[in-house]
């Protein structure tokens, strides 16, 4: 048998196919891992544009806020100061009544209390409901009452002569267990009223209406006048069980903690209200 003899020229062309291939190989390795590391850089890129978009929109709003808060401060500290004309005579004839809301914590701050209704004896204003949902301010009461000395509850206090007068403050004090028994005595009260009638031989269907509601109502002692403007001191933005059948026609203002009340915030509201038309029923 013979022996087979290879040219050295295919092995060598053969040698150089596998080199080449092997190094297009290795560019294609290369050329994936770049793809991969560019499409990293730039997800991670894209990334850090959106969190310094949102930053940058944050501290924007932030800023704006923070402008805001001074120039309030600045305006409560001008009201305060008596440098604003227009804050220094309000004309309260549209607020017959003022509803002061405050939340049962900052209730226990009885002296922020007096000092909040002493501003308000001192411009004028006539009648003034307090409310805390747990009758924080009921059982403080007869101390609030002699810190004050100018105010009267509306149980000895003749309402009309004290608004003519301008002597006296009707103080309120309510709670919400006022709200929820004044409804069931109010219920109570309708009820025996129509079992009167029906048994004096009156056949009529029981269809109470509001006036028949507000009678009863003031019949058994919480039908009080409806607040005009309702003030909310405390970090809830609502009226805290409020007796409802008196919000009628209320316009609610929060004024954030009692704690950082303010002269100027408390005069500004009351002058925004009163500056304000409205048209009942229209």
């Amino acid at each position: 048998m013979l022996p087979v003899h290879i040219p050295h020229v295919r092995l060598a062309h053969l040698n150089n196919g596998c080199l080449h291939l092997q190094v297009n190989l290795r560019f294609m390795d290369l050329g994936d891992e770049i793809q991969r590391v560019l499409r990293s850089v730039g997800h991670n890129l894209v990334k850090l544009l959106r969190h310094l978009l949102w930053h940058l929109l944050h501290l924007a709003v932030s800023t704006w806020y923070f402008g805001l808060d001074l120039a309030h401060l600045l305006q409560h500290y001008l009201i305060s100061s008596g440098l604003l004309r227009n804050y220094k005579v309000l004309n309260l004839s549209n607020l017959r009544c003022l509803a002061i809301v405050v939340d049962s914590e900052e209730a226990q701050h009885t002296s922020r209390v007096v000092e909040l209704l002493s501003w308000l004896s001192a411009i004028g204003v006539k009648h003034v409901c307090l409310y805390d949902m747990e009758g924080v301010l009921k059982e403080s009461k007869e101390i609030i009452l002699k810190k004050l000395g100018d105010a009267r509850p509306p149980e000895v206090a003749d309402e009309r002569s004290l608004f003519l007068e301008r002597k006296h403050m009707v103080l309120e004090f309510v709670s919400l267990s006022d709200g929820k028994e004044g409804v069931a005595k109010a219920a109570s009260f309708l009820c025996s009223n129509y079992l009167k009638g029906a048994s004096s031989g009156e056949d009529q269907e029981p269809v109470f209406t509001e006036p028949e509601m507000t009678s009863a109502l003031r019949a058994i002692g919480c039908g009080g006048p409806d607040p005009d403007l309702l003030l909310v001191y405390g970090s809830a933005r609502c009226h805290l069980g409020f007796p409802a059948w008196r919000l009628r026609y209320t316009e609610i203002v929060h004024m954030g903690s009692l704690k950082s009340m303010k002269y100027g915030a408390m005069i500004k509201s009351i002058r925004k209200f009163t500056m304000v038309h409205q048209n009942y029923g229209s």
